[in-house]
């Protein structure tokens, strides 16, 4: 895990813009190396708050010359933007996309329209355009993205796999998903995942297909995720917090059909199963939290501001149901 003041996070997005090559000096140099080798790693946020929060003080051996109160203010101010207390921790990906989201400019931060001391003067950098260039590129300029040519090996190699399978495996709550992209129109072939041909293997070609119940990105349903982290088996979608909410729909799902991890049935029983469990996704999709929690993602709000829920589910759901009845 790597410890940082908030205000670093803001000094690493503007030394982008410096340098092509980011910060040259550590402490920034050797996180942003850290970073890119493992943008997933932990990171806490420590300040000097005092009070409550005394217990995660870090003194003021990193401040910058700009004064003890400069300092203490703007990474509380920064704290605020972000929604989180002094010692918080999360995956640096997460934290990124949350900095990116509600910070897009150091002004008011960094340094101020308006001066009313020495000791508010801010930082000489503040108004040089640095930090919001760095913003205007996004994410992809410390974390970039998974490549196009292995995503596609990850397609074919996965699908080679499914074609051949008595047995597959994938994550509960995506089978909801398999629905809605069906009541939508999606078919095979499908970029993001296999999803569309999973549905067509069990309505076309195999109704008893095993499938297994599995924690995760699974990689026979999503090797070709963009989102995918393959050596986490993990879901870095909705602004990098998506897999928490995920695995609150995988566990959701799993208590309202009485299974668990690890549970195998026949493709087609278990489709009917879900359809007949789970006639809206209202009950495991939606969520009452607002960006930026991580808790929050668009499906999830869908969910609650509509009442009549998922129309894709609903409409993929009856014709599935219809479809089910025909299999092989």
């Amino acid at each position: 895990m790597l410890s940082l003041r908030p205000y670093q996070l803001l000094c690493l997005l503007c030394s982008l813009s410096e340098s092509d090559g980011g910060p040259t000096e550590d402490p920034l140099k050797g996180v942003l190396e850290k970073i890119r080798e493992n943008p997933d790693i932990p990171i806490q946020l420590r300040c000097n708050a005092g009070d409550v929060y005394v217990y995660q003080d870090p003194g003021t051996e990193g401040d910058t010359p700009e004064g003890a109160e400069f300092n203490r203010k703007r990474d509380l101010d920064i704290l605020q933007r972000l929604d989180l207390a002094p010692g918080s921790i999360l995956p640096v990906r997460t934290l990124l996309f949350r900095v990116l989201k509600t910070i897009p400019t150091v002004t008011g931060i960094c340094g101020y329209d308006k001066v009313t001391a020495e000791a508010w003067k801010g930082c000489a950098k503040s108004a040089n355009g640095n930090y919001e260039r760095a913003h205007a590129r996004g994410i992809e300029s410390l974390i970039p993205p998974r490549s196009e040519d292995e995503m596609v090996r990850e397609k074919q190699e996965s699908l080679r796999a499914l074609d051949s399978a008595a047995e597959v495996s994938i994550r509960p709550h995506i089978l909801m998903c398999a629905v809605c992209q069906y009541g939508s129109g999606v078919r095979p072939p499908f970029k993001a995942d296999n999803l569309p041909e999973l549905l067509e293997v069990i309505l076309k070609r195999n109704p008893d297909l095993l499938i297994t119940f599995a924690r995760g990105a699974d990689w026979m349903m999503c090797a070709p995720c963009p989102m995918r982290v393959p050596k986490l088996n993990a879901c870095v979608n909705i602004a990098g917090s998506g897999g928490l909410s995920n695995e609150k729909r995988d566990l959701d799902l799993l208590q309202k059909l009485g299974m668990t991890y690890g549970s195998t049935m026949k493709a087609r029983d278990l489709l009917r199963l879900l359809l007949e469990k789970v006639p809206t996704t209202t009950e495991i999709c939606r969520r009452d939290n607002l960006s930026p929690s991580v808790w929050w993602d668009p499906c999830g709000e869908d969910n609650n501001r509509n009442p009549e829920a998922n129309e894709n589910y609903r409409k993929g759901r009856e014709t599935l149901m219809e479809e089910l009845l025909s299999c092989p």
